[in-house]
């Protein structure tokens, strides 16, 4: 079985969210398994280890009615092969998203993996896509390239990671950047109230829908956690299914993790009280070994839950416990943890910013960890902090129930 795996991001070479970490264990795991799995992501401007790629062509990719240049690089770790797609013009950037041309740049790269193929030492059975930044590569492969040989047997795979962010733009970019405005079917498949609707097309070309999560899989299907596309999920439910996404054990393993204070395992748990007591000093709490660490690292917006969090915080606080925050997000929850911070100093901790070391240290630290998600299409902070001996409370939803 021959897999290319095409993501945004994937570890170790970028990472904004959760799909780095799965486009980076999954393909590994898979490779151990005897899969001929292979990722394929652009070439970012901050790309790290740049310096390890192996320049292998270069060609063309038709952009609506241009014709933008494309260099093809490849790696091999851990015994994965990835592949990476170069192009200054939309990729040479800081940070991989959040762009006025985001649209432009993410259909260039879906164009880009579908020409490249033919350009590589092999030929995928399964073309795996995932969110919407690849939405667009199962529409072009079936449009546009099924004359090209051997892509007429490639199947196509598309998770769904987050359906509240589907890739949605103006109607004029069908013609001016898809090159799809003559193509009936795709036009039908793609348009959603006037505008073009990446992850929709995605769902209605795909051979096989899914989601990270057994319990999102049928979440989706309804009115509430659709986000407006559950008439595409129900129409196509025979071919949706929810696996569960997991961590790589072997990146997150306190026993060997060098940004934690002392080693600890589940046999041998002593250092974790080590990581606590560093965790209080690095954070401004009291060192107190008695007192519970309640823990969140997570992204501050609504459908994370946290309104449950600050309506009952100073109930909280009321008992005889610590927390510490990490994360950014809407301003309201962001003051109301700093104010809870001025509040009780010494026992609150509000850290406004990312940061992977703090993260760390807080996994490794903290008693008890935090996840209220109204919406959770799987979570992977919860399967992280159980892996270093903190214990989850979450609230029953998508990935976390399961």
């Amino acid at each position: 079985m021959k897999i290319l795996y095409a993501a945004s991001e994937a570890n170790p070479f970028a990472k904004s969210g959760g799909l780095a970490d799965v486009a980076g264990a999954l393909p590994k795991a898979l490779v151990k398994d005897g899969v001929d799995a292979r990722v394929i992501m652009p070439l970012y401007g901050d790309l790290k280890y740049r310096d390890k790629l192996e320049y292998v062509t270069n060609y063309s990719v038709p952009v609506g009615w241009r014709s933008q240049y494309c260099g093809l690089f490849k790696a091999d770790v851990d015994g994965v092969t990835y592949y990476f797609l170069d192009n200054e013009y939309y990729f040479g950037r800081e940070y991989p998203y959040g762009f006025f041309d985001d649209g432009e740049r993410i259909a260039f790269f879906a164009k880009a993996v579908c020409e490249c193929i033919q350009y590589l030492d092999f030929m995928p059975d399964v073309l795996h896509c995932n969110d919407w930044h690849t939405a667009l590569s199962p529409v072009f492969l079936r449009e546009m390239y099924h004359c090209v040989k051997g892509y007429d047997n490639i199947k196509t795979v598309f998770t769904v990671h987050n359906l509240k962010y589907q890739g949605m733009f103006d109607g004029f970019m069908l013609g001016d950047v898809l090159g799809l405005a003559d193509y009936p079917a795709a036009r039908d498949q793609l348009m959603q109230d006037g505008a073009v609707n990446f992850m929709r097309g995605a769902l209605n070309y795909s051979d096989r829908l899914t989601t990270v999560s057994p319990t999102y899989a049928q979440e989706v299907c309804t009115d509430f956690y659709g986000e407006g596309l559950d008439d595409v999920f129900n129409r196509r439910r025979s071919i949706l299914s929810g696996i569960l996404n997991g961590i790589d054990t072997e990146v997150y393993d306190p026993w060997r993790d060098k940004g934690l204070t002392k080693f600890f395992s589940a046999p041998q748990m002593a250092g974790k009280k080590n990581c606590k007591a560093a965790l209080q000093q690095m954070s401004g709490l009291r060192e107190n070994p008695d007192a519970p660490i309640i823990a969140c690292v997570s992204r501050l917006v609504g459908h994370k839950g946290f309104s449950l969090v600050t309506d009952v915080l100073h109930e909280i606080m009321s008992m005889d416990v610590q927390m510490v925050v990490l994360g950014t997000g809407d301003w309201n929850y962001e003051e109301s943890f700093r104010q809870a911070q001025n509040q009780y100093p010494g026992r609150f901790a509000a850290h406004m910013m990312y940061s992977p070391n703090l993260s760390t240290a807080i996994y490794g630290g903290a008693d008890l960890f935090l996840m209220p998600s109204i919406s959770e299409p799987c979570g992977l902070s919860q399967m992280i902090a159980m892996r270093y001996g903190t214990v989850p409370i979450v609230r029953e939803t998508g990935g976390l129930k399961d």
